[in-house]
């Protein structure tokens, strides 16, 4: 029987644990750790604009959390690098969807990370946004979808995502939340991307987070430190320092659009590997060409479609956001 043949990390040769194809690179599990922190903290010294002076006042950090890897390297990181500014405070927030049998173990995991590395955990529900039980918007979706030509070819992920950003928003103004960190990963913006090219949406290209440099009036900037991490690398680091997370997929997540770019980026990664750093700097690329042909500062062309809704004053792109429309159908359903 012959030995199994081991790769040795490309800095320190130690035995390797993962390979980076678009780089060439072997990793052992200490070197992949400080090569992940070391993105991480480059790309959070870009988003993260701290206030200067004697007289500075604290920053507060939502951090999104669902229980999964992603969110989980999120906090853990951006716990190693602010847990010892005064000036800056972490909380975690959490939005229950309603979904049997997934939300609850993974808001366990999140919520133990949190109380691991002491940092405050709050949560709220659908229900208490006056939406219900994404389990029930599932059951409820074909009887609405005759009522409404829109909703035809929706999938649950359509609803799920808008209340989570309703959520989101909720919970973020309820903290004072002077940024709000999510954890998207490299695949997760690349993703994206594909997803807005493909539709010819531009306004939402320009949209997309991180917020430091195109703040939405009302709103608090979003960051995204991670996003230069590929999903790979992200449960590999998750998993060497044994971050409690949840990692099962959804089980309404199946019908979701991006599950056809996510196969669509996966491939075209295979087949030319750095293709998910040229999409998400294609799309930083779009931002900056776009301001300069206009004349105009990012913040400028992200506020142009920013009004607040009619209904509940929320910033949308509408005169009623999506929200308070999808709200309206499943009430009138009832």
């Amino acid at each position: 029987m012959s030995a199994i043949d081991i790769s040795q990390c490309s800095r320190c040769r130690k035995p390797a644990i993962l390979y980076q194809e678009y780089s060439g690179q072997h990793y052992c599990s200490s070197c992949l750790i400080r090569s992940v922190r070391k993105r991480i903290g480059k790309e959070l010294r870009k988003q993260l604009i701290l206030p200067k002076g004697e007289n500075k006042e604290s920053t507060t950090i939502m951090v999104a959390v669902s229980g999964g890897k992603d969110s989980a390297v999120l906090l853990e990181t951006l716990h190693h690098f602010l847990k010892n500014r005064k000036d800056v405070k972490l909380i975690a927030g959490c939005v229950n969807e309603g979904i049997e049998g997934y939300r609850k173990p993974s808001m366990e995991c999140a919520e133990k990370l949190a109380n691991n590395l002491g940092i405050e955990f709050k949560s709220l529900s659908y229900k208490s946004l006056g939406f219900d039980d994404m389990d029930n918007v599932v059951k409820v979706m074909p009887k609405i979808s005759k009522k409404n030509e829109e909703v035809k070819g929706m999938s649950p992920c359509s609803f799920c995502g808008v209340f989570r950003r309703k959520g989101i928003n909720k919970l973020a103004s309820e903290m004072n939340a002077d940024y709000v960190a999510f954890g998207h990963n490299l695949d997760d913006m690349a993703q994206t991307v594909l997803m807005n090219l493909q539709k010819g949406d531009l306004e939402r290209t320009i949209r997309l987070a991180p917020h430091t440099w195109a703040p939405i009036k009302g709103m608090a900037p979003r960051i995204v430190p991670i996003r230069w991490i590929p999903e790979q690398e992200v449960q590999a680091y998750a998993m060497t320092l044994d971050l409690p997370f949840h990692d099962d997929e959804c089980p309404h997540s199946h019908q979701a659009l991006r599950i056809l770019h996510r196969d669509i980026v996966a491939k075209m990664e295979d087949a030319v590997p750095g293709t998910r750093h040229g999409l998400v700097h294609s799309s930083d690329s779009i931002k900056e060409m776009f301001a300069k042909n206009n004349n105009q500062q990012l913040s400028d062309l992200s506020n142009k479609s920013a009004n607040n809704c009619e209904k509940c004053g929320e910033i949308t792109s509408q005169e009623i956001c999506k929200a308070c429309i999808m709200k309206k159908w499943l009430v009138d359903h009832s």
